[in-house]
């Protein structure tokens, strides 16, 4: 799976998956920008990619404002020359019954995971369009299974998949690829980032009692579909743990 001379931007990639994601592009040979709101995670993210085949820069970008979004785009394409993958990673997950949640969390969920994959999609699409590249889009199970407590982050994530798969019709023809990567629990930040302490304790009891994903287990299926020949399009990958029944 050699990627020498694509060049990549990688959104949400401070931590977790988008960090896994920008190094084993990395590896693979691109030369990838690797952008988030917090710069020192980034520039560590860089840096641990020193000594791989491609290259990894920093760029802070904040999806959730469009002009942020929209310049971020730019200036990583200025700066590699072009784009042929964008991955769409950065999210939060801020889950709580709908009785009791903090409305101001929802905005947050639907401003980053909704509002910001459309922002850095609509102005990686002309690059895009130029080199007949890939865009993928992180989703979730949640995408295609809504549970109780996760309401509005998986409403996110569903719209997530309708754009994407709307999308990939508009610009199937003209050579561009949308791919929608939908993994299970990972073992990442996320579950951090929930201030409501049943939604806290479920997550941490889940895993504990399974063998969740490795950022890198997902990483290595964003790598899988940007890597396939021009004419073979990896629309959509599902990958839970071995032990997630849902």
């Amino acid at each position: 799976m050699d990627m020498t001379g694509s060049r990549a931007l990688v959104v949400g990639a401070s931590s977790g998956i988008g960090a896994a994601v920008a190094r084993t592009l990395a590896a693979a040979g691109a030369e990838v920008v690797a952008a988030g709101r917090r710069l020192d995670r980034l520039e560590q993210v860089a840096a641990d990619a020193a000594h791989l085949r491609g290259s990894v820069g920093a760029l802070v970008l904040d999806v959730a404002d469009e002009a942020s979004a929209r310049a971020g785009v730019a200036e990583a394409a200025e700066r590699l020359g072009g784009l042929d993958v964008v991955v769409n990673n950065a999210g939060v997950m801020l889950s709580s019954p709908v009785q009791t949640a903090d409305p101001a969390e929802w905005e947050r969920m639907t401003r980053t995971n909704l509002l910001g994959t459309l922002h850095v999609s609509h102005a990686a699409l002309p690059h895009l369009l130029a080199s007949r590249g890939t865009l993928v889009q992180t989703s979730s199970t949640s995408g295609r299974t809504a549970s109780a407590g996760s309401g509005v982050y998986a409403a996110t994530k569903h719209g997530v998949n309708a754009f994407s798969e709307a999308l990939r019709q508009e610009v199937a023809a003209q050579g561009v690829r949308v791919v929608v990567v939908e993994p299970g629990m990972v073992d990442t930040e996320l579950a951090s980032h929930l201030t409501d302490p049943a939604m806290r304790t479920l997550a941490a009891q889940i895993a504990g009692e399974i063998r969740v994903l490795d950022p890198q287990d997902v990483a290595d299926a964003v790598l899988f579909a940007v890597s396939r020949p021009a004419h073979v399009s990896v629309n959509e990958i599902l990958l839970r743990p071995t032990a997630q029944v849902r």
